[in-house]
């Protein structure tokens, strides 16, 4: 009796472990980039190039998948030598002090088609705050040996949410950069 109930948990603990896949993102085929409004007329751009993502999913489906990514705040890159730099000291990130963002997934709904709906936190500064934000599922592709899926996503949060607190105003009041940062992800993932 005992021996065939271990044989039926080896079976269920094999079966568990080989339905997960695991996916990890193509940094040269993947993007974090960030806007910005500039004195109320413009807007900055910018984008993090270092950073990891990565997703364990059921074997046929992304429903209920957990996602890490963990950015690395020194990578930030606006092309201007003099804002990044300030991007990256106490007004903003604090690089020294915090030089990782993370997100971390608890929930990847399916809703309709391609459409899916992740919730997480953000921590950026040692702050943590739960976001949801639509994800669109791009499809999968076989390589060769290689099998590919992508994902593309876009969210807003409020940079005084999470202590980047900078608030120089203009003559007329106006914040000299907006609170509110428009985040898109662009996330090519390979199956490893």
């Amino acid at each position: 009796m005992s021996r065939a109930l271990l044989f039926l948990i080896s079976i269920f603990v094999v079966d568990t472990v080989q339905s997960q896949t695991r996916w990890k993102a193509d940094l040269a085929h993947s993007s974090i980039q960030f806007e910005v409004s500039h004195m109320t007329i413009s807007t900055v751009s910018g984008k993090f190039t270092n950073f990891t993502c990565e997703m364990e999913s059921k074997k046929n489906s992304f429903e209920g998948a957990k996602v890490e990514a963990k950015v690395q705040i020194e990578s930030v890159t606006t092309d201007n030598l003099t804002r990044d730099k300030h991007l990256k000291e106490d007004d903003f990130f604090n690089a020294k002090q915090y030089p990782v963002m993370t997100f971390v997934s608890e929930s990847f709904k399916k809703k309709e088609g391609d459409q899916y709906e992740v919730t997480g936190m953000l921590t950026i500064r040692d702050v943590s705050n739960k976001i949801t934000f639509p994800a669109t599922y791009s499809g999968m592709i076989n390589m060769g040996d290689r099998t590919v899926s992508g994902f593309k996503a876009a969210f807003t949060i409020n940079r005084f949410d999470y202590k980047l607190k900078w608030d120089d105003t203009l003559d007329t009041g106006s914040l000299v950069v907006g609170e509110d940062v428009d985040v898109k992800l662009n996330l090519e993932l390979v199956k490893i």
